[in-house]
């Protein structure tokens, strides 16, 4: 197993070199020569600056809180794959203490990535990153003491739920219990800049009981998945592919009723290609036709606002009879599947709890 382990993570060491390597090579210079800009700490502008700083005093200040390490503030829990810094001090604060080190953990509430004011700058474009903000105001939240450096790094966590559903009676009570405790189970990973000191960097490993192999140094924001929303803020769709739009299968293009459409032959489904919208009205005609009895379902996936789940709730508000199996260990979705188990049941639905032997994907 060790062996195996050391292997998947030189494959994955040299798959985040390389996306690094295309985002600062290849994507970002791209899109500077398009009029978007990722502006560093040595781009801004006087007015871009100012504008900055009171984003910062604004939006970011109030909602953050410093945390010196000293023997009556130990390092703080960190949690599963949230963005943190951690600051290089000298001096001491404002009641006299001396600490050489603070962690500043950033609300998921900040936005990753802010925008800049079109008429701040000379491109269509600009967007500054949260961890530029921070590292350029960090000695604004460390009064009377200096900063050495600033550092974001970011921790995942072991994630699985240690449940053996054989030794117990209440599956569901289980679950719960364990959910709350998934954002603090034992690290695997830390990511920190490439920039941060050596010092700091076996502090952090010290912390998070990992070693070398486990150190991910990355040349930007920790978390390239807040890059997402960018796409929605450029108005430039010459850039971005076409939109897809799935087509509906022959047999169910002209018929009201898609049991119609069944007993005239099977029809096959292939997604994304074609429109989820049959599967939805595959539920939705028969939770309102006065004729259907009983619907019984295996439900393994849902969202919080799952448009099957509503109706079924609406099906069994109908009166209608509905048996729901809902998969327990649907990894990181057991949250939303009890929360509508638990809706199910208030509707009178019946529901059997389960962890189901083979997926087919």
């Amino acid at each position: 197993a060790r062996e195996v382990y050391r292997l998947v993570s030189d494959e994955v060491h040299s798959i985040v070199k390389e996306q690094y390597a295309l985002l600062n090579e290849e994507i970002l210079p791209q899109l500077a020569t398009e009029g978007i800009r990722f502006l560093k700490r040595g781009d801004w502008n006087d007015a871009q600056r100012e504008w900055i700083r009171d984003f910062f005093f604004r939006e970011v200040m109030p909602v953050i809180t410093p945390i010196g390490l000293d023997p009556s503030h130990p390092f703080p829990r960190v949690l599963n794959k949230n963005l943190n810094f951690a600051v290089e001090l000298e001096g001491r604060d404002a009641f006299g203490r001396s600490s050489g080190a603070a962690i500043v953990q950033a609300p998921r509430v900040l936005p990753r990535v802010i925008r800049l004011p079109r008429e701040l700058g000379d491109s269509e474009y600009a967007f500054v990153f949260l961890f530029s903000i921070l590292h350029e105001f960090v000695h604004e939240l460390f009064a009377g003491m200096k900063v050495l450096g600033c550092y974001q790094f970011r921790v995942t966590r072991n994630s699985n739920l240690f449940v053996d559903e054989e030794e117990i009676t209440n599956l569901r009570a289980k679950i719960q219990g364990e959910l709350p405790q998934r954002h603090f189970g034992d690290a695997v990973r830390l990511e920190v800049a490439n920039s941060c000191s050596e010092a700091m960097t076996q502090f952090l490993l010290g912390q998070f009981n990992l070693t070398e192999s486990d150190l991910y140094r990355v040349a930007g924001p920790v978390n390239l998945v807040r890059l997402m929303q960018v796409p929605d803020w450029v108005l430039r769709n010459d850039l971005k592919f076409q939109p897809f739009n799935p087509g509906t299968p022959k047999a169910l293009q002209k018929c009201h009723s898609i049991f119609d459409s069944i007993r005239g032959g099977d029809i096959l489904l292939h997604h994304p290609y074609q429109s989820y919208n049959s599967v939805i009205e595959l539920l939705e005609q028969p939770a309102n036709d006065p004729q259907v009895v009983a619907i019984k379902m295996t439900v393994y996936r849902t969202g919080t606002d799952s448009v099957l789940m509503q109706s079924l709730l609406r099906a069994a508000q109908n009166g209608k009879e509905v048996t729901v199996v809902v998969e327990l260990m649907a990894r990181f979705d057991e949250e939303a599947n009890i929360g509508w188990a638990t809706k199910l049941e208030e509707v009178g639905a019946h529901v059997v709890y389960g962890v189901v032997g083979y997926k087919t994907h």
